[in-house]
């Protein structure tokens, strides 16, 4: 039983959040419609009063749906700009929306993650990823639709580094080289690869990838191959939606369950000690 209630609950979590009234819930449909109300009643409402915000309700609403159907994913106002135009036929400015996730950002409701070259140590100024600080409100601004495994797990491992107090970033690896074409020729070739967290705190840093199964060897390398192309000494993770004994592969990779990433704070220095 115990084990039930545990995946039952890791369940509830990636659908529902983690505003501490949901436990008290007992239906889909009672969580469901307190979390709507939370975010209309609540959120929006005291942006909208907050910020002095006349006349733009429907646009927020528009903007948050397309934040939440994008989470984990690079974007900036001008592409969320184009969205508007093409998708709503909303003709409305870039600095307008940057303005407004901003707003959501001050309120809460939403987080961002630069992109970091790490060769380069330097930020690109856009695209960036959001992710929700709450998983619920994000779910519901879509009625549960586009429960992503994939997008889930990594929004849950950002909000977690940021409740321990690191800065979060997204990691760039710029690398090039030759490769032979088909008729026997060289060219040379340039490319970025990501990772999905660059991880920093005083003088601890961690880079850290999100995935979900790494049971197949050509899925773990493809998943590493940003990993592996990093020259510093500092740890690299991958956590593993999959529940796993962490390990160590031959490059000093650690591999980690998020289960036990998000229960034990110490455990992604394990493959470094």
């Amino acid at each position: 039983m115990g084990g039930t209630r545990k995946k039952n609950a890791w369940r509830d979590y990636c659908i529902y959040g983690g505003m501490p009234y949901v436990l008290s819930l007992k239906t889909a449909e009672e969580k469901s419609r307190y979390l709507k109300n939370l975010f209309e009643e609540t959120y929006l409402k005291d942006i909208i009063e907050r910020n002095v915000i006349r006349n733009d309700k429907e646009v927020l609403g528009i903007l948050l749906d397309f934040v939440s159907s994008a989470i984990g994913s690079l974007t900036n106002p001008l592409k969320l700009a184009n969205r508007f135009r093409s998708e709503k036929k909303i003709s409305i400015s870039h600095s307008t929306i940057m303005r407004y996730l901003e707003y959501f950002e001050e309120s809460y409701i939403i987080g961002s993650a630069h992109r970091y070259d790490i060769k380069g140590a330097a930020y690109f100024e856009t695209p960036l990823k959001y992710y929700f600080s709450d998983l619920g409100l994000r779910n519901t601004r879509l009625n549960f639709r586009q429960i992503e495994e994939t997008h889930i797990m990594e929004n849950i491992i950002y909000n977690e580094l940021v409740r321990r107090g690191y800065n979060v970033d997204v990691g760039v690896v710029p690398y090039s080289g030759r490769e032979r074409t088909a008729n026997g020729r060289e060219k040379k070739i340039r490319g970025q690869l990501e990772v999905d967290f660059v991880v920093n705190r005083g003088n601890r840093r961690y880079y850290i990838q999100s995935t979900l199964h790494i049971d197949d060897l050509q899925k773990r390398a493809q998943e590493v191959q940003s990993l592996c192309r990093i020259d510093d000494s500092f740890q690299k993770i991958v956590v593993v939606w999959d529940d796993i004994i962490p390990w160590l592969d031959e490059k000093g990779i650690q591999y980690i369950g998020v289960e036990e990433f998000l229960l034990d704070a110490d455990a992604i220095d394990w493959g470094g000690k």
